[in-house]
């Protein structure tokens, strides 16, 4: 397997909700904290639904990226992905 091909394997995802942006700057900011987290590879901030999807080259700790968040001035209410799909309702199982 070549080495992007091994990159792409190890791709993770992860999608919070963060509170509090209102701006462009407010984006550059949570990118720009976001992105020093180690392991973190590409950051996309929504800025009209507060979403923001972390691509990396590992899981990343969920604290760190609230952290990152927190220096920048904001607050992660969740990582996203831990909510069912929209649409979608828990049966209570999922622990």
């Amino acid at each position: 397997m070549s080495t992007s091909a091994a990159s792409a394997a190890t791709a993770v995802t992860t999608t919070y909700t963060v509170t509090g942006m209102t701006c462009g700057h407010c984006v550059s900011s949570v990118t720009a904290e976001i992105g020093k987290v180690a392991g973190v590879t590409g950051v996309q901030v929504d800025l009209a639904t507060g979403r923001v999807t972390v691509a990396s080259d590992r899981v990343l700790d969920d604290a760190a990226v609230t952290a990152a968040v927190g220096e920048a001035g904001y607050e992660v209410v969740a990582p996203a992905t831990e909510a069912p799909a929209e649409g979608a309702s828990c049966c209570g199982s999922c622990n």
